[in-house]
C-alpha cells in the first residue's frame, strides 16, 4: 500500500461538479493498493495517518499529530500510486490491484479508518475527480508499507 500524504489548509474532491469530500486544516491522502495488500497494511497505514506528528506546536516544531491539532483527514483512491516509468514513455500499472480488487480495498481500508477517525471524508473509487488542495509548508510525504508483516 503506498499512500501520499499532504499538510494542508484546506482540500476537496470533486466528481462532475458535486463535492464528494472536503477538509479544513488536516491532511490529504491519495492511496494506491498492491493485491497483496490486507488488513494489517490497512491498519498500518491508518495508525501513521492519525498519529503521525507532522503538525506544528507553538514552538515551530513538527511535533502534534491530527489528532492533537482537530484536523479533517480527505482520502483519494489513486492507482496511479504504483505507476511504474522506468521503462518506455508510457507508464506501467502492473504493480497495481485489479479494479475490483482495489475497490474492495479501498472499501475495507476507509472503514478500518472511519473507526479511527470518525469524521473521514473520501473521494469515490472508478471516478474522474477533481483534487484541489492548498498544501501547507509545503509538507509532502510517500508512506508505504511494503516491509513484512
Amino acid at each position: 500500500m503506498r499512500v501520499v500524504v499532504q499538510r494542508v489548509l484546506r482540500a476537496r474532491v470533486s466528481v462532475e461538479g458535486r463535492v464528494s469530500g472536503e477538509i479544513g486544516k488536516g491532511l490529504l491522502a491519495l492511496v494506491g493498493f498492491r493485491e497483496e495488500d490486507g488488513p494489517e497494511q490497512y491498519r498500518y497505514v491508518t495508525d501513521k495517518l492519525v498519529n503521525l506528528r507532522i503538525f506544528e506546536d507553538p514552538q515551530g516544531k513538527m511535533n502534534l499529530s491530527l489528532q492533537d491539532v482537530g484536523g479533517g483527514l480527505l482520502v483519494v483512491p489513486n492507482f496511479t500510486l504504483y505507476g511504474d516509468c522506468r521503462q518506455g514513455r508510457r507508464p506501467s500499472f502492473t504493480a497495481s490491484s485489479k479494479p475490483d480488487t482495489a475497490r474492495h480495498q479501498f472499501d475495507a481500508f476507509c472503514k478500518g479508518l472511519e473507526e479511527r477517525f470518525p469524521e473521514l471524508r473520501t473521494g469515490e473509487f472508478q471516478a474522474e475527480m477533481a483534487v484541489e488542495l492548498v498544501n501547507d509548508g509545503p509538507v509532502t510525504l510517500l508512506l508505504d508499507s511494503e516491509k513484512t508483516f
